[in-house]
């Protein structure tokens, strides 16, 4: 995994600074994996490590998340040989005007891939219409958990998060490999603790 550590952060999925996320919080680190379709070698690697986390798992397709999510899970449909579908952010007002894409049936067993995880209210977001479509959500696949809490709401709804890495691996080893200095990392993990989400 340090090979992955190190290439997602020579491109830019793991940034270091000050950025201001969808919360309005300001964060000493930023997790961009959008960027991975420029990058298509490092892109395949993520499709390849994510095939082999998800072996072990029931299900009859899988479902990329718009916008982030859908180059993932194309990368792990054409490496695992998975079906994949998607749910519309919005529905199209013209043709079909569906708000899923691609074929399935009610009572399959659907996997959402996504790429990160803070507070978990996109992904429940995004398995509304799946669910409505008669399909079964159970597990939620993504590359990177901020470990902000939204595992822990998202198992108490139902839903099992597998995640290929944490922040916390990730910086160890890029602090490991000489990459983030040690100073750098123990910032954002004081971050981490202090903004954690679905605490009483």
């Amino acid at each position: 995994m340090d090979e992955l550590y190190a290439k997602l952060f020579d491109v830019g999925c793991i940034k270091f600074g000050e950025f201001k996320l969808k919360s309005g919080i300001m964060s000493p680190v930023y997790v961009d994996f959008r960027i991975l379709v420029s990058h298509p070698d490092v892109l395949k690697m993520i499709g390849e490590k994510m095939v082999e986390m998800v072996k072990p798992l029931e299900f009859d397709r899988i479902a990329g998340l718009p916008y982030a999510g859908l180059p993932i899970a194309v990368a792990m449909s054409i490496e695992g040989g998975l079906p994949m579908i998607y749910p519309r952010k919005e529905a199209k007002d013209y043709g079909t005007a569906k708000m899923i894409e691609g074929k399935y049936a009610e009572g399959e067993r659907v996997l959402i891939v996504d790429d990160v995880i803070t507070d978990g209210g996109a992904k429940v977001d995004a398995i509304g219409p799946l669910a409505r479509a008669g399909l079964e959500v159970k597990d939620i696949a993504i590359i990177l958990d901020r470990e902000q809490g939204g595992a822990d709401i998202l198992a108490k709804m139902g839903y099992k998060l597998h995640s290929l890495m944490t922040l916390s691996q990730a910086l160890d080893s890029l602090v490991k490999q000489g990459r983030v200095f040690e100073e750098v990392r123990d910032n954002v993990r004081a971050f981490i603790a202090e903004n954690q989400f679905g605490k009483a």
